[in-house]
């Protein structure tokens, strides 16, 4: 009987650490949020889930109304709002919307992460630099 105890307490544990190390994360993607800002009608989200445990970081962007097909997307980092930075973790797929995937993050990666330190940027041919951007938050 206590082994069966001790086994459900054990599995409750793990099953409670694993949901609290879960983070849902978003951006909200615009023009005006581009340094130097785009006149682009687009908009976009991007639903963001981290999960610390694994460093795993998955995400949906969703965008419309860009000036033209989309040719790269990216989280940038690190940066606060209205600063700009390199390129920390490659979007693929993102011509399409909504572009889905996700990496496993180095620590740095991930305190910038959680720190509202990235943000998402979508490039078209007519923005090269970025048409909509949207800072990650929490």
């Amino acid at each position: 009987m206590n082994k069966i105890v001790i086994a459900m307490s054990v599995l409750g544990a793990v099953a409670f650490a694993g949901s609290a190390s879960a983070e849902k994360l978003k951006a909200t993607l615009d023009a005006k949020s581009e340094v130097p800002a785009t006149t682009s009608s687009g908009t976009g989200t991007a639903d963001l889930d981290y999960d610390a445990a694994s460093k795993k970081l998955s995400w949906k962007v969703t965008y419309s109304g860009l000036s033209g097909p989309a040719t790269a997307a990216h989280f940038h980092g690190p940066a606060e709002p209205g600063k700009n930075a390199g390129v920390a973790i490659p979007i693929p797929g993102a011509a399409t919307s909504p572009a889905e995937g996700s990496a496993t993050l180095t620590d740095a990666q991930a305190a910038d992460l959680l720190g509202g330190k990235l943000y998402v940027n979508i490039h078209t041919a007519a923005n090269p630099g970025g048409e909509i951007r949207g800072q990650v938050t929490k």
